[in-house]
């Protein structure tokens, strides 16, 4: 009996990934095909970029209302604005990933493929089915699904559980860090923040962890306020600190399929792979007094 079980979870599994890299070939190839095609097709014209029958056509969004008490939020102040202003449900309860992903679609003119892996990560990681399942947005706060350590506009997990609470401190960084005209952020700008967020993090919190995976997720995400929002900082005011998108605001990349995996990373890599942090040593260092020491006193041990 127990070869039989054995035998039945080693085929379901390699059933599994096998399925699981066929699916994601599948998905990637698409983007390669959405990225050529968008830019052989003009892109959509200013104030249609959402489109007709959509909230926010034309830059007219539904009314916010804050968060009330028993309402869920999480760590992305994008999706919290989305619910705020009731295009997902107002209470973020009871969500699923197929509705997130057209949402994401329709409001900020990501790409088909961006709309279903997004969703299907989450999905994944709460170990639930993308298609049939539902979630709350404070599930996503999850450690390290979409919440990660070191987040710009975010407190460590460990600092502050409910990741719904919006840290004045780190928000007016991020809006005080621009180097653009008219202070607008830029890819530099990013990279800096990133580096002395991970710095400052380690430094203050003992279970810090970041993998390369949420790395980039947290560069994908720092991204977004460049390519969606163009690093204005009076949009980035109001979505940041109200989790509330502006009146008259329309995502800036307008290309007709939206943005697709592919090049959205021609952003994300520069912003990360520039994060001087992660190679001059300085965050290696971070934390070795409460860890084990520095290499000297390890070597006479």
């Amino acid at each position: 009996m127990a070869i039989l079980i054995i035998l039945k979870r080693l085929a379901q599994g390699l059933a599994t990934a096998v399925t699981e890299i066929l699916v994601h070939l599948g998905v990637f190839l698409w983007d390669i095909l959405l990225t050529l095609y968008n830019h052989i097709t003009p892109k959509r014209s200013v104030g249609h970029v959402v489109q007709a029958g959509n909230p926010g056509f034309s830059g007219k969004w539904p009314e916010y209302n804050p968060p009330k008490d028993g309402d869920s939020r999480c760590s992305c102040p994008a999706l919290n604005a989305l619910a705020n202003h009731g295009i997902l449900p107002r209470d973020g309860r009871n969500i699923t990933f197929k509705e997130l992903g057209k949402v994401v679609r329709d409001i900020y003119n990501f790409a088909p493929t961006f709309g279903y892996l997004g969703p299907k990560h989450a999905a994944d990681f709460l170990d639930r089915n993308y298609w049939t399942d539902s979630f709350d947005l404070a599930d996503l706060d999850a450690h390290n699904c979409i919440e990660h350590d070191a987040s710009v506009t975010r407190a460590d997990s460990y600092h502050q559980a409910d990741q719904g609470q919006i840290p004045r401190k780190l928000v007016e960084e991020v809006l005080s860090s621009g180097t653009g005209p008219n202070g607008q952020l830029t890819k530099p700008d990013l990279s800096r923040l990133m580096g002395k967020r991970r710095i400052e993090a380690k430094r203050a919190n003992p279970k810090y962890s970041l993998s390369l995976f949420h790395k980039l997720f947290g560069s994908w995400n720092c991204s977004t306020l460049l390519v969606l929002f163009g690093g204005n900082i009076d949009d980035l005011r109001v979505v940041l600190g109200e989790e509330r998108l502006p009146d008259g605001w329309e995502p800036r990349f307008r290309r007709r399929m939206g943005l697709t995996i592919l090049e959205f990373n021609f952003t994300v890599l520069p912003v990360e792979l520039s994060v001087k942090e992660e190679v001059d040593g300085s965050l290696a260092a971070v934390g070795k007094e409460r860890y084990g020491g520095n290499a000297e006193t390890k070597k006479v041990a």
